[in-house]
C-alpha cells in the first residue's frame, strides 16, 4: 500500500497580477506571504503538475522540454521583470503519463516540446519552491472554456493521485480585470464576497462527488459569477483541481490581492 502521505496534493492558487508578486507589489503581500509559507504545509512532491489559467491550446497539451525556457506572457511592466529565472526541470516521463490518461479517457491530447514556462507556473513556483529543484510540467486549459471538458480533464487524471506529485491549479478566484484596484485599496465587495463565499461552500462541503461536480459545471448560475469572471480562464484551472481531487477541500488562503477578496483551495 501506498502510505498516505506520499499521496498526491492538489492545490488551487489565486496567483495574482503578472509578475507584480515578484516585483514586491504591496496589494500582493498576503498573498506573497501564503505562497512562501504553505510548502511547510505540505510534504516535497517528486514533481510538480501546474494547469496555468494562461495557456490555452484546441486540444489539452502538456508541456514536453526536459528543459523549459521561460516565456514572459506579459507587458508593459518594468525591465526586471524580463529577466526572472526559473530553471527547473521539466518531466517528460510524467507528461507522457498524462497523455496516456487523457488518450485512455477519450480525451484528445499532444506534447509540446518547445513551450516555456508562463507566469502562471514561474511566478507562483518562484515564491514556493524557489531553489527550482522539482521538476515541474504544465497542462493547458482546452480552448472554448467548456465547463465540463475541465472537469472532464481532472477525472481522467485520478490515476495521479496514487504518485507523489503536486498538483497546482494557478488561475484567481476572482478575475475581472476592470475592477481590480492597481494601487492597492481594498474596499467591501459584497458582489465578489458573494461568489467567494458559493466557491467555499461547494468546494469544503460534505457534498458527493457528482453534486459538487454539478455545482461547478453550472457556475454561471451561482451568484455574480459574470462580474466575478467576465472570462472563466482563472477559474478552470479549479474545476480541473475539484474533479481530480475527488474529495472536499479546506480554505488555506482567503484574503485580499489587488484590493479583490481571493481564494486558494487544498486537498491532501
Amino acid at each position: 500500500m501506498i502510505q498516505q502521505d506520499m499521496n498526491a496534493q492538489v492545490l488551487f492558487i489565486s496567483h495574482g497580477g503578472g509578475p507584480l508578486p515578484l516585483l514586491g507589489d504591496a496589494s500582493h503581500r498576503a498573498m506573497i506571504e501564503f505562497l512562501q509559507a504553505i510548502p511547510a504545509s505540505l510534504h516535497r512532491p517528486e514533481a510538480i503538475l501546474v494547469i496555468s489559467a494562461h495557456w490555452e491550446e484546441s486540444e489539452a497539451t502538456v508541456l514536453g522540454s526536459p528543459k523549459p525556457e521561460m516565456l514572459y506572457d506579459y507587458y508593459g511592466f518594468p525591465p526586471e521583470a524580463y529577466t526572472f529565472s526559473y530553471p527547473a526541470s521539466g518531466n517528460p516521463i510524467l507528461a507522457h503519463t498524462i497523455i496516456s490518461l487523457l488518450k485512455k479517457a477519450g480525451i484528445p491530447a499532444r506534447l509540446d516540446a518547445q513551450r516555456g514556462f508562463d507566469h502562471g507556473s514561474f511566478i507562483p513556483l518562484s515564491l514556493m519552491y524557489g531553489d527550482a529543484d522539482i521538476p515541474v510540467i504544465q497542462l493547458s486549459l482546452i480552448r472554448g472554456l467548456d465547463a465540463a471538458q475541465h472537469l472532464a480533464l481532472g477525472r481522467a487524471l485520478t490515476d495521479l493521485l496514487d504518485q507523489n506529485i503536486l498538483v497546482i491549479g494557478s488561475g484567481f478566484s476572482f478575475h475581472n480585470i476592470h475592477a481590480f484596484s492597481f494601487g492597492g485599496r481594498t474596499s467591501q465587495d459584497d458582489k465578489n464576497n458573494a461568489f467567494q463565499d458559493w466557491l467555499i461552500e461547494v468546494c469544503t462541503r460534505e457534498y458527493s462527488q457528482q453534486e459538487r461536480e454539478k455545482q461547478l459545471l453550472l457556475w454561471e448560475q451561482a451568484p455574480f459569477a459574470r462580474y466575478c469572471h467576465p472570462r472563466e480562464e482563472h477559474l478552470l484551472p479549479l474545476l480541473v483541481c475539484l474533479s481530480l481531487a475527488q474529495r472536499p477541500a479546506k480554505v488555506v488562503f482567503d484574503d485580499y490581492t489587488l484590493g479583490k477578496r481571493g481564494l486558494a483551495f487544498l486537498w491532501q
